[in-house]
């Protein structure tokens, strides 16, 4: 028996694949069934490899693709007038900027505090309350800054972190080890987030959505299970800011919003702002 393994051309990106098959046994000769997507469009094609083959997909559906995590995310700068600080319009991994707080095209990713972008932070979206992670969970903790794998790794164990040792300077700076933002930008710090809290125009997720960086409300991932919960009324969104054995966070809900602390091992947004 041969064995059917998936070799992205991007290194990590196994979330690419709309089904996280792969690494299976097939006979040389058997048929096989390779589907390529790019959101609600596809096309299949059913070959019998006995070698190595590379497979060409044409598809034309070039909409926001919510459902692929792992692309480039473009910069597009916003300037909030209030504070003055640059930040990125969307959140890392979107493909688009909110057109509502529960735009769900404008969720997609949903990070581990301190990780790499190595795919563990992908959510298929089907809706503004409902997605799917996109890859399997662990509960081997790393003991590296890199994991070298994109499952999201759970911890229901004191201090609940994904890393053990723990390591606070993971996202400290645009130079950081496991800055996940795009050259010219890093996680802001709690203070510069609570800043933008503040020049909100109600404490609130509306005030969240209407401030000129429009955040909108993803919700998170638990660090027990792995599980999402929240997607569609509340908002996390990570500071680079460690905090004893947590790291600090901004969130928000329909009635209330406050800076906290969070459990590194937990899944929340992330965006970016200018160095």
């Amino acid at each position: 028996a041969a064995k059917l393994t998936y070799d992205g051309t991007i290194p990590k990106k196994k979330s690419l694949l709309k089904s996280g098959k792969s690494n299976f046994d097939f006979e040389i000769g058997d048929n096989l069934k390779f589907t390529g997507y790019v959101n609600d469009d596809f096309e299949t094609i059913v070959d019998a490899p006995t070698t190595n083959n590379d497979y060409l997909f044409d598809i034309n559906n070039a909409d926001c693709p919510f459902t692929i995590c792992g692309e480039e995310t473009e910069i597009v700068d916003v300037t909030n007038p209030s504070t003055g600080e640059t930040w990125m319009d969307r959140n890392l991994g979107a493909c688009q900027q909110a057109t509502a707080s529960d735009d769900y095209n404008a969720y997609v990713a949903i990070f581990q505090w301190g990780r790499l972008s190595d795919g563990h932070e992908c959510i298929t979206w089907t809706g503004s309350s409902s997605g799917t992670p996109v890859n399997d969970t662990t509960s081997t903790l790393s003991n590296s800054d890199d994991p070298g794998h994109n499952d999201f790794i759970l911890s229901n164990v004191s201090p609940y972190d994904w890393r053990d040792p723990q390591n606070d300077d993971l996202w400290d700076g645009a130079s950081s080890t496991n800055n996940p933002c795009p050259s010219g930008y890093r996680l802001p710090t709690e203070a510069e987030l609570n800043t933008e809290r503040t020049s909100w125009g109600s404490n609130n997720s509306a005030g969240a959505y209407g401030s000129p960086l429009k955040f909108p409300v993803a919700g998170y991932r638990y660090n027990s299970d792995g599980s999402l919960s929240g997607a569609g009324s509340n908002g996390y969104y990570w500071s680079s800011t460690a905090d004893i054995t947590s790291a600090r966070r901004l969130y928000f809900y329909s009635n209330y919003s406050s800076p906290g602390s969070g459990s590194r091992a937990s899944g929340y947004s992330v965006r970016c702002i200018k160095d």
